[in-house]
This record gives C-alpha cells, structure tokens and sequence, in this order.
C-alpha cells in the first residue's frame, strides 16, 4: 500500500495555504485521480493517494488561484507540478512551500 499527502506553506502571508487546489495525475494521464483542497492547516482532509500502488505520479498546486484570491497582483507562478516516482509499500509526504514568485518542494517526513 502506498500512500500520497501533503502540506502547503504560504510564506508570502506566512501562514498555512488554506484553500489551495490540488490535483494528482497518474503518468501521462490528462486527467486527474485524485483532488484536494487544503484545509485551515494547510493540509488535506485525507490523503491524495490512498492504499495506491506506486508509480510515477504528478501534483499539480493551483498557487495562481490561491494568490488572486488573497488579492496578490499578477501572481508569477500559475501552477507549480511535482513529478515523483513512488515505490510500493512507502509512505510518502510532500510539503510545499509557496509564494508568488517562487517555491520549495521536498519529501518530508
């Protein structure tokens, strides 16, 4: 069983990235498998990939929508993929950290 989550910073407001979208493509696939919208914390009610087999996956972050609706002027970043490639059997967490310039992706813990 593999499992997939998140957690997403706003560090321009320096504060938890509530309603951020998230989506989870499987490889090559134009449709999403999975969707989320963050929570107050900035994480996801329950994770994007549950009891999932590994493989190589996409998290597309909807950060432009995010920004606009906090007022943020022409935000630079639309949406921010993450491309991993999970093994079978692993737990994994990705936190982002956002602002309207840039991001900092890594497999947290």
């Amino acid at each position: 069983m593999t499992t997939l989550s998140t957690h997403v910073l706003d560090q321009h407001g320096g504060l938890p990235a509530a309603g951020l979208h998230v989506d989870l493509f499987a490889h090559d696939a134009t449709t999403p498998c999975a969707h989320g919208v963050t929570n107050q914390d900035g994480r996801l009610d329950a994770p994007l990939l549950e009891s999932g087999e590994g493989g190589q996956y996409t998290l597309h972050f909807h950060v432009r929508d995010y920004f606009l609706a906090r007022g943020v002027d022409s935000p630079f970043l639309d949406r921010v993929p993450v491309s991993v490639t999970l093994a079978n059997g692993q737990c994994y967490h990705v936190p982002l950290l956002i602002t309207p310039w840039g991001y900092n992706v890594y497999r947290g813990s």
